[in-house]
């Protein structure tokens, strides 16, 4: 599935459907918004074995509620389901290259023994 616009209808399949996803949050009056989406999908024809999501915040603004989006552009990247990054702010071709690379070699066994240990240390708190 390489790009596609993501909607309140496709994010939960989209994330459950995908090893990857890449989402970009994004309005059509944002200038910096204007600059990154052409960077965005070129990413999305260099790597069409991930998911890449744009998501309008103004036809969708229940989506960015539920990402809690304050200012865009905004990257978010799901990995096996679990978000492992989410950043406000324009990125150059460069810096989204190396984020894909570094998603790609994430390991998520070690993703997930770090979230349990911190869920293990609030419960203890608690």
């Amino acid at each position: 599935m390489a790009y596609f616009h993501l909607t309140k209808d496709n994010l939960d399949d989209s994330i459950k459907n995908n090893e990857i996803l890449l989402i970009d949050f994004w309005a059509e009056w944002c200038a910096p918004c204007k600059m990154f989406g052409p960077i965005f999908k070129a990413a999305s024809e260099k790597y069409p074995d991930i998911a890449f999501g744009s998501c309008d915040t103004e036809a969708e603004p229940e989506v960015a509620a539920m990402f809690g989006i304050r200012s865009i552009p905004t990257l978010a990247i799901f990995k096996e389901q679990i978000m492992i990054f989410s950043q406000p702010g324009a990125l150059p071709e460069n810096v989204l290259e190396d984020l894909i690379q570094q998603t790609i070699n994430l390991d998520m066994d070690e993703v997930r023994k770090k979230i349990e240990e911190e869920q293990a240390a609030k419960q203890k708190q608690a």
